[in-house]
């Protein structure tokens, strides 16, 4: 499995784009115009991770000052994203994470039952996670290796479901997001939404940016709130009057530059996108092919980015008010974006409304990161991972407080009997849904 690491060690940046360009060239797009889509999109990547760097080599200090602040002792640390992914492509289990991420989606295109071609490999790590919780609490790869399957599954499905959502409010043509981190959240934000249209007042509220801009002319635009939102953090965090306008200024700076990074990789993506549905409409006429694609394209947003800058407080105060939760979020701070994107475009934008759900989803999201923090440590030890200094046990927001998680664990409790149930539940709904689809489209 040495080649298989190797390829994980690339990092999204440089596997996505080879992907790209594979992918041009199975469309019949020419070398050039595949090898040149490849590469904006690695660049954009490049460009989206710079942000987020840093964003959080701002907001990182900033939340660890508010934490001292407060005063609270929490011991448990979010070690963030990149140290889960590590972990999880570090298991036994991860090994094989990619291969069998290819051949689930393989077959479900083929039989009709998905219609997302997953070409985010690199993001197959989620399944590589839960696999390897799972693996490490029943002491069975084989039951790690069956959670994989079932969590891939169950990503397409969303992705599939969500596609409309996608597509009609971020104007991403036939792309949709398989993503482990954002795609579960879409489903908490329906039914939220549907609670929160019955609540007067905050049913007619309308508080997307376009809305807000409106009402407060200049005060309104993207870049000042961020600027606005950024001093408070640093009035929060007790800086002084120079860091707290600097990190002012870093926050408006994210509110301007992470679209337009996302803007990059969209050029990248285009093309590739109509080459990928003219192929499709000759092959298979009548039937539409989603390419499946890292939530980092919805990050960018500015009720995205508005309501995690707005989330980062809320969440650090939650987790000192929440009974039971021993995590203090650090690590996955500045990757909250990815927590809310999928909520954005099913409250059309609303802040307010992606603030609330959000703030429901981590409060209880917090103490599954907790519950699940013994198998994530034992699984960190497992992968030969460094532990901060001083510190015993680890979890994280991303995947350790998204809901997936704690399903499969459940699930995996019952036997193979209820991995197996939570799969043939998510086929017979794909069933159904893509039954739904061709109904419409004829």
């Amino acid at each position: 499995m040495e080649w298989l690491q190797s390829v994980v060690d690339l990092g999204p940046s440089v596997l996505l784009p080879i992907l790209i360009f594979l992918f041009g060239l199975l469309l019949r797009m020419k070398a050039g115009s595949a090898f040149r889509a490849g590469l904006i999109v690695g660049i954009g990547f490049i460009g989206v991770n710079l942000i987020i760097g840093l964003l959080m080599e701002n907001l990182g200090p900033a939340a660890q000052d508010m934490v001292a602040r407060i005063g609270v002792d929490l011991s448990i640390i979010d070690v963030g994203w990149p140290a889960t992914s590590a972990i999880a492509f570090g298991s036994t289990v991860g090994a094989l994470a990619i291969p069998i991420g290819l051949a689930v989606n393989l077959v479900l295109l083929l039989v009709g039952l998905t219609r997302t071609l997953n070409i985010d490999l690199w993001n197959l790590w989620h399944i590589a996670f839960t696999g390897a919780l799972v693996s490490i609490m029943t002491g069975s790869f084989t039951m790690g290796i069956v959670t994989s399957i079932v969590h891939c599954i169950v990503l397409l499905l969303l992705a599939d479901l969500s596609a409309k959502h996608v597509q009609d409010y971020y104007g991403y043509q036939n792309i949709t997001f398989a993503h482990g981190t954002s795609s579960p959240y879409y489903l908490i934000a329906i039914p939220l939404n549907k609670l929160f249209d019955k609540i007067p007042g905050l049913r007619s509220w309308e508080a997307d940016p376009e809305s807000i801009q409106k009402r407060l002319g200049v005060l309104g635009e993207s870049t000042v709130i961020g600027l606005i939102l950024g001093v408070i953090i640093g009035l929060l965090a007790g800086w002084g009057v120079s860091d707290v306008l600097n990190l002012g200024v870093t926050t408006a700076a994210v509110m301007l530059l992470l679209p337009r990074m996302v803007a990059i990789l969209m050029e990248g993506l285009s093309p590739v996108s109509e080459a990928a549905s003219d192929f499709v409409k000759k092959k298979i006429p009548g039937r539409d092919v989603y390419i499946g694609m890292d939530s980092a394209l919805a990050i960018g947003h500015p009720a995205a980015i508005a309501s995690s800058l707005i989330l980062i407080p809320i969440v650090l105060g939650l987790a000192v008010l929440v009974p039971g939760n021993n995590v203090l979020p650090f690590g996955d701070l500045a990757t909250i974006p990815f927590i809310v994107c999928m909520m954005v475009p099913i409250f059309r934008g609303n802040v307010i409304r992606t603030v609330l759900a959000s703030t429901i989803a981590l409060g209880l999201g917090l103490l599954l990161a907790t519950y699940i923090s013994p198998l994530f440590t034992e699984a960190a030890r497992s992968a030969n991972f460094n532990f901060p200094e001083g510190t015993r046990a680890i979890s994280s927001l991303v995947d350790g407080a998204v809901p997936t998680t704690a399903i499969f664990i459940w699930g995996a409790k019952l036997g193979y009997a209820g991995l197996i149930a939570i799969g043939v539940i998510s086929l017979v709904i794909a069933y159904f849904h893509q039954k739904r689809q061709r109904t419409l489209t004829k």
